[in-house]
């Protein structure tokens, strides 16, 4: 099996290696009580970097003891080089990162017990020199040197804004906060004005890895200041996932531009777990295939040009027996699936900016419709009733022939997806004058972050070769394979469809991809029925301008049947 994908530094490792994933078989979690936990290290192994790029970590120092908050909080003095506030996974995850990275970084929390966590946390990890805990606002500001960077990882919303109307008591001009959470980019621009007029920058930084991600190095997307990133930069070039390309950061441009960024890496991500749900339910459903079977044949695809975070996870996934009862914890998992709001906003700013996004779209109405779950059920007895079969394994299929088609539809609708999530963002960046280089997002989205793959590399090479790509399905080499896999791609819909299995995320990826290439489409049927009913006028393919018809004189003036204002 090919390599899997590297995720970031390991702080275990010496001063050059990383992580890579392997998937091991039919293993029994070590923390079964504890859900979001990273992968355990039975899954991981170590390899060299290559020789001609460190990966800039710093070898812990050990502690000359366990650092309590208390004893921290002593005598304040200005000696870290970053704060952060908020003590939550992501949070701790992080301030480890930082401080195994080489800096000494303060961290506060409204409670102080998880100060305390923290604290002694990094005093177990050979860290504790250099993670300092206090419990007074006050004295973490001061012991921050100049100009003071104050990473913020809070609940979005209320709760960032009371944190900086707490924190500003302290600070003064020429200091940097840092919002580290998923924000929504106009809270950010706000709060950038509203924090300019004290003097103090502000920067939306998304960051992208999980608890894993945050603890041994995140993809991370900041926006605001350009000047104010420079101070930050230092830090965070060294805390990022490293990968052959350098630090998984970037500056993405000014204003909200960051926060906005990784609103749409999560739509995308939205997106990619819902092929990879699609794919599992037609092999399982159609094939027959038995977890086994699915755990080797998402190893096997991770090897090639699907490698990527979440098929890696996926596999690993498939493996996993239940410790409480017999079989596998897979299919003793409730199908309703949470969300947290991103994917809802990134729909809401494709409809706004005009920008076509089925795949991300149906995302989503797939969890709204996995929330609805005693309807469902309620729905299949009444539909068996009436002799509706529900989906079963096609007698006789023949499980290679269909591996092989999955496989390839789930590349090409991966494809759409994220041609899509590129297109949102471009489209963003040119109304709000940001700038943002698209090449950039690929390289910086190939390490630490949950949609990291490695086709990123040929995303980043695309936008390299042309800046101004308006679609990653006319970029020569994406359209070659495109064309190549559409004819698996009609198949493994065709037979999802025959056995009444829903998958909206690959058909309407099919759909996007059809619409896209078509010279003509049926929208002049629309557009007169537009005019028909409402006098919206049509263009002619012969000649320019706009013309309305009185389409059915029986009908009077179609004026006449119109509320002043209607539009449609």
């Amino acid at each position: 099996m090919a390599p899997q994908l590297a995720s970031a530094v390991h702080p275990s490792a010496g001063p050059c290696t990383r992580v890579l994933s392997a998937p091991k078989p039919a293993f029994v979690p070590r923390h079964q009580t504890s859900p979001k936990r990273g992968l355990s290290s039975a899954s991981r192994k170590l390899v060299p970097c290559a020789p001609a790029r460190r990966c800039g970590r710093t070898a812990a120092v050990a502690p000359r003891s366990a650092q309590t908050a208390d004893s921290s909080m002593a005598s304040p003095t200005a000696q870290s080089e970053v704060g952060l506030i908020g003590l939550a996974v992501m949070g701790q995850n992080l301030a480890l990162n930082v401080a195994e990275k080489g800096f000494h970084i303060s961290v506060y929390n409204r409670s102080g017990d998880k100060t305390d966590a923290a604290v002694s946390r990094a005093g177990k990890e050979g860290v504790g020199e250099r993670l300092h805990g206090y419990k007074e606002l006050k004295d973490f500001v001061a012991s921050l040197k100049r100009p003071r960077r104050v990473i913020i990882l809070v609940k979005a919303g209320a709760p960032v804004d009371a944190t900086i109307k707490q924190l500003t008591q302290f600070l003064e001009p020429g200091d940097i906060i840092i919002d580290g959470g998923n924000e929504w980019y106009e809270n950010t621009e706000r709060r950038q004005a509203e924090l300019a007029a004290l003097g103090i920058h502000h920067i939306g930084m998304g960051v992208s890895g999980g608890e894993e991600g945050a603890r041994n190095g995140p993809a991370m997307m900041p926006g605001g200041d350009e000047g104010a990133y420079s101070h930050l930069r230092p830090v965070v070039e060294r805390v990022a996932a490293q990968t052959d390309d350098g630090p998984c950061v970037t500056y993405i441009g000014p204003g909200g531009a960051g926060n906005y960024v990784k609103m749409v890496h999560n739509g995308i991500e939205y997106g990619d777990m819902q092929l990879i749900a699609e794919a599992y339910d037609v092999l399982r459903t159609v094939g027959g295939l038995s977890n086994e079977e699915l755990a080797a044949t998402f190893v096997e695809w991770n090897g090639g040009e699907l490698e990527s975070f979440l098929v890696m996870i996926t596999s690993l996934i498939f493996s996993v027996r239940d410790t409480e009862g017999e079989g596998f914890l897979l299919d003793k998992i409730l199908d309703k699936t949470g969300m947290k709001g991103t994917g809802k906003w990134t729909i809401q700013q494709a409809a706004e900016l005009s920008v076509a996004a089925p795949t991300m779209a149906a995302a989503l109405d797939a969890r709204f419709l996995s929330g609805l779950k005693d309807e469902r059920v309620a729905a299949e007895a009444l539909y068996a009733g009436l002799g509706v079969a529900a989906p079963a394994a096609a007698p006789g299929v023949d499980k290679a022939a269909l591996v092989a088609d999955v496989r390839e539809a789930l590349y090409a609708a991966k494809i759409c997806s994220y041609a899509q999530g590129y297109n949102i963002i471009r489209a963003k960046s040119m109304e709000k004058g940001w700038g943002i280089e698209l090449a950039d997002l690929g390289r910086i989205w190939k390490g630490g972050c949950i949609i990291r793959a490695a086709f990123l590399d040929r995303i980043k090479v695309a936008y390299q070769r042309n800046p101004d790509l308006p679609n990653l399905l006319v970029d020569p080499d994406f359209a070659a394979e495109l064309a190549r896999k559409q004819d698996a791609w009609r198949r493994v819909v065709a037979v999802a469809v025959g056995a009444g299995i829903g998958i909206p995320g690959i058909t309407g990826s099919l759909g996007y991809f059809d619409s896209y290439r078509r010279g003509r489409l049926p929208a002049n049927l629309v557009q007169a029925q537009r005019d028909f009913f409402g006098s919206h006028t049509y263009e002619r393919v012969d000649r320019p301008g706009w013309t309305h018809t009185v389409w059915d004189a029986s009908f009077g003036s179609a004026d006449s049947i119109t509320t002043s204002g209607y539009n449609n």
